[in-house]
């Protein structure tokens, strides 16, 4: 496989965001969003999916985070879909189950070119440090969109907020790792009966 890296900036009258990606890297993580909890998060997708990210961002944070979280989702999807380029040869489809203490996620991905999200958690309270855990749905469904893939999200069980979303993070970091590994049966070939993706 070539080179899967890629930088994308996006400006906006709310934001300027800066997502750089290395999907064969080894877990490195940089992150100056202003959001700490976010940034807790995005590390788990960096450390578990095994992919190197940094991500630059500058948000209207004085009126609240929506905007500055939903567009790091947009930006981090536009970076993986030029990195991920014509999706030959890569295994497609990616989950994993990852449990914290009583909390346990289900994430399910497939780079089908396709955007849609099923997102299904069932939050034991509104905030987590001051974070508002709603923004979640908003970055994941801003990430979807642009990287033009289906992801279902599931927490099965827990009683800590901060367990139950961090389990999220977590898996779908192992579960892009297992979608975007490279598959020696499937070398130079689409994954799909289509012939694109």
């Amino acid at each position: 496989m070539s080179e899967r890296k890629a930088s994308v900036t996006r400006n906006t009258l709310e934001t300027r965001i800066t997502a750089t990606v290395n999907l064969d890297g080894s877990g490195q993580a940089n992150f100056q969003t202003g959001i700490p909890f976010l940034e807790h998060m995005l590390d788990q997708i960096a450390r578990h999916g095994m992919m190197d990210l940094d991500i630059q961002a500058e948000g209207d944070l004085h009126i609240d985070d929506h905007h500055t979280v939903e567009d790091i989702g947009i930006t981090l999807g536009q970076a993986f879909t030029r990195a991920v380029g014509d999706k030959k040869g890569i295994v497609r489809y990616g989950h994993a189950y990852v449990p914290l203490d009583e909390a346990l996620s289900r994430v399910v991905v497939d780079f089908s070119g396709r955007p849609g999200l099923i997102y299904k958690i069932p939050f034991t309270r509104a905030q987590v440090g001051g974070f508002d855990v709603d923004l979640f749905q908003e970055f994941f469904q801003g990430f979807v969109n642009h990287a033009q893939l289906t992801l279902h999200i599931d927490n099965l069980r827990g009683d800590n907020s901060h367990h139950q979303i961090e389990t999220v993070f977590k898996a779908f970091g192992r579960a892009l790792r297992m979608a975007l590994a490279e598959d020696p049966a499937m070398a130079g070939i689409m994954p799909s009966t289509k012939g694109v993706l």
